[in-house]
């Protein structure tokens, strides 16, 4: 992460950051596509989303296909056992960044904070890009096609920059 990342970052996001994050996916100028969170805040408010999805173009992209009903679509064409599984996976990689003597509350839930079926498409994509074996990041890139591909820096599932 560098300086410019915290400027490029917050204006994406609209805000400044809340935490810590690392810049883990790039589109091909370089900009920010993915920032891979820390499992807390600044605040020490436990951080259950681990990817978020910080390309604007990208999230339109996603944003369109859930408001045509790609959340239920998702879930219903989706092996449960492999969404289950993929859940299970991200929640054990937030996890293993969390000192095992950490006090206090942590972050729960697999991708989007979720324990089961699809919260948010945006989250699934975002772990998918960063290299993340997600069935419905699968599903989402394969529904966004080549265009949203062109966007990031490596080509989509494991673009990690």
């Amino acid at each position: 992460m560098t300086h410019g990342d915290d400027a490029q970052v917050a204006e994406l996001l609209g805000r400044p950051p809340q935490g810590a994050y690392e810049v883990v996916v790039r589109d091909r100028q370089g900009a920010p596509v993915v920032i891979r969170n820390e499992p807390f805040l600044d605040a020490g408010t436990p951080m259950p989303t681990r990817y978020w999805l910080v390309s604007p173009e990208l999230r339109r992209r996603v944003g369109e296909l859930e408001s045509a009903g790609g959340v239920r679509r998702a879930e219903s064409e989706v092996d449960p056992g492999e969404l289950a599984a993929a859940h299970q996976r991200y929640a054990a990689e937030r996890d293993a960044a969390i000192p095992p003597d950490h006090p206090g509350p942590r972050p729960s839930g697999g991708v989007g904070g979720t324990r089961r079926g699809v919260k948010c498409l945006h989250a699934h994509y975002a772990w998918y890009l960063a290299g993340g074996d997600d069935p419905v990041g699968r599903w989402v890139a394969a529904r966004l096609g080549t265009a949203a591909e062109r966007v990031v820096a490596g080509g989509a599932g494991g673009g990690a920059g």
